[in-house]
């Protein structure tokens, strides 16, 4: 499949070279600097730069557009890959708000084309793994779960601070968190308590989201670009617990019973970026015709941009072009 990459950045580089470790095309690259374009195409062997998106839609062989641009930007380059006839794997988070989210939603529908969201975690072998043990009924009835991703100097990019780009901790790495927890539990809340710290800019740094469900089953997600946390998701059965280690790349499962002793640690596969695993199913959906994957539905993403609207509308954070 020909594969064609919006934005010239870091994690465009990533994906770069996923498109050639899995056997693909690495085709064409676009960027509003022609140059960057063309130094990047020549890096990482793809056939064509463009200077600007258009040119870059316009061309008929293209088959299927990663995009790899600002969160802030996500709304405006769906649409624009949509409008010209072309399937989308959007990174992470998806969109800024639920609002956009289901309006792309929508022209997907429309145009009868594939649009999924490039968050690698939903296609891991580690999810099966995870839910497999809960099947199990190893550790028995899920009551509890807490996800946490944190690190830190993160707070000095300007990405992350600038509301211009929809910077803040939320939708960069508190999605993981959050996305870790609806995996696990795979049904909506019922009822959110949730509080955040703020950067000098006004988006979030330090963020609290606690999630009750039905079944008396309550979920605690956290998530900071100011300090590093331990990153692990941890699920609380009625007989033990399990804990995947490193939510946003799982790289170890450990099985406790209820006296805390370990009973089974499994080793996740090894992965070449990780994205492998998102542009495999984003190709397989668009070659069977499908306009979503089952990895990470339409449904989903509503549910968790919606999710995060409600804790920035808690936290009093609106971004400048949404006034």
């Amino acid at each position: 499949m020909k594969i064609g990459i919006l934005g010239a950045g870091h994690i465009a580089e990533k994906m770069a070279k996923t498109i050639k470790y899995i056997g693909e095309k690495p085709y064409a690259v676009a960027s509003r600097d022609l140059d960057k374009a063309k130094a990047f195409a020549k890096n990482f062997e793809f056939e064509k730069a463009y200077g600007s998106y258009e040119e870059l839609l316009n061309d008929k062989e293209l088959e299927l557009v990663y995009v790899a641009t600002p969160h802030s930007h996500h709304y405006d380059h769906i649409k624009l890959c949509l409008n010209h006839g072309k399937p989308v794997l959007c990174e992470k988070s998806f969109t800024q708000n639920a609002k956009q989210a289901r309006e792309v939603l929508e022209l997907s529908k429309e145009k009868n084309l594939y649009l999924g969201e490039a968050i690698w975690s939903r296609y891991m072998p580690s999810r099966a793994f995870a839910n497999n043990i809960i099947k199990s009924g190893q550790i028995g009835e899920v009551k509890m779960v807490t996800a946490n991703l944190g690190y830190n100097n993160m707070d000095r990019k300007d990405r992350l601070t600038n509301p211009n780009l929809a910077g803040g901790a939320l939708l960069d790495v508190g999605v993981y968190s959050l996305n870790f927890i609806d995996m696990i539990l795979d049904k909506p809340y019922t009822d959110i308590v949730t509080s955040c710290t703020y950067t000098d800019t006004g988006v979030d740094e330090t963020d609290m989201i606690t999630l009750k469900f039905d079944g008396g089953i309550i979920a605690n997600a956290m998530s900071s670009i100011r300090v590093p946390t331990e990153q692990n998701g941890i699920v609380y059965g009625t007989k033990g617990f399990l804990i995947a280690r490193n939510i946003n790349n799982v790289d170890t499962i450990e099985v406790y019973n209820s006296d805390r002793k370990k009973i089974g640690q499994m080793p996740m596969p090894g992965v070449f970026t990780g994205f492998e695993y998102e542009l495999s199913a984003a190709i397989r959906d668009v070659q069977a015709g499908k306009i979503e994957s089952e990895e990470m539905p339409h449904s989903k993403i509503l549910y968790i941009m919606e999710l995060m609207d409600k804790c920035r509308e808690e936290w009093g954070i609106v971004y400048p072009n949404e006034k």
